[in-house]
């Protein structure tokens, strides 16, 4: 494979090649192929489709979410993609950029779940000097748990009035980081609703829970080497050091090797991993198989 090769198979995948993705139904066919995309292109790059790009079928001046707001491919977009958080075809994290949106298919959400998402969803977040939430956090987390889907402005009121629109963002952003609550819908009237994750999705929460780490990121490791076609282990790095510390992602990429789910090509001066092309005997031989089962 050739460097131009590799870049027109991501072109393909990624919905750039002037195929744009305009329905709902396309939409989700879009997310289920690639597993996970940006909403917008960040301003550090790491190797990942954006949703922008799909909808606009280019990869020719995408905004960035700071530029997002006068660029009316984005309100369209923005539009599709909360329809498909109400569907619950798609989950929203935080993970790479508070003010960039990363989607997740649902398909793949528990795996995702099980690395980032707390393995007791209902006990509810304590602050202290050890704490990874302040007590806004928790104040919130307790507002969205009695009254959710609850928007924002309603839950500020519920909280007293006094708190600032950005202390409350900050808060909300401690609790979505670890998947305790999620968007579920936005209106320009009242802006983003938020809900507790594992009631707004208790099935999905619950086969993340059942997961171990190591099972899910193989998972998921396997599914961004068919996103990307290929990839080093830099790139490799670089996206799922958001999630995981690196030492992990260097396991789970011997471990497919080991068992032989994932091999080395060379393209151009590059030596890349891709899954293991199927082999077309094995499937040759089960239906035979069938055919002949009476």
């Amino acid at each position: 494979m050739t460097e131009p090769e590799l870049q027109e198979l991501r072109r393909e995948k990624w919905r750039l090649d002037a195929k744009p993705v305009r329905t709902l139904d396309e939409a989700r066919s879009f997310l289920e192929s690639v597993g996970f995309c940006m909403m917008y292109p960040l301003k550090q790059p790491v190797l990942a489709p954006t949703f922008i790009g799909a909808w606009a079928g280019s990869e020719e001046k995408l905004p960035t979410w700071q530029h997002a707001f006068a660029d009316p491919r984005a309100q369209q977009a923005s539009e599709l993609m909360v329809r498909m958080l109400r569907e619950r075809d798609a989950y929203e994290a935080n993970t790479f950029d508070e003010n960039n949106n990363f989607l997740v298919a649902a398909s793949i959400f528990p795996y995702f779940y099980a690395l980032v998402g707390e393995r007791n969803p209902k006990q509810a977040p304590q602050s202290g000097p050890r704490s990874e939430y302040s007590n806004l956090a928790c104040d919130a987390f307790e507002v969205v748990s009695r009254e959710g889907p609850v928007s924002k402005q309603k839950m500020r009121e519920s909280l007293g009035g006094s708190v600032s629109i950005a202390a409350l963002d900050h808060a909300l952003g401690e609790l979505w980081s670890r998947l305790r609550i999620t968007r579920v819908d936005y209106n320009p009237s009242d802006g983003s609703f938020w809900d507790v994750l594992y009631r707004w999705s208790p099935d999905a929460v619950r086969d993340g829970m059942n997961l171990s780490v190591g099972e899910a990121l193989s998972a998921l490791v396997s599914k961004y080497l068919g996103c990307v076609i290929a990839a080093d282990q830099q790139e490799l790095e670089n996206f799922f050091g958001n999630f995981v510390p690196r030492s992990r992602v260097k396991e789970s990429v011997n471990a497919l090797s080991a068992a032989r789910e994932v091999e080395y090509i060379r393209v151009g001066n590059r030596s890349l991993i891709q899954m293991t092309p199927a082999k077309a005997e094995p499937v040759i031989a089960m239906n035979r198989q069938q055919r002949v089962k009476p």
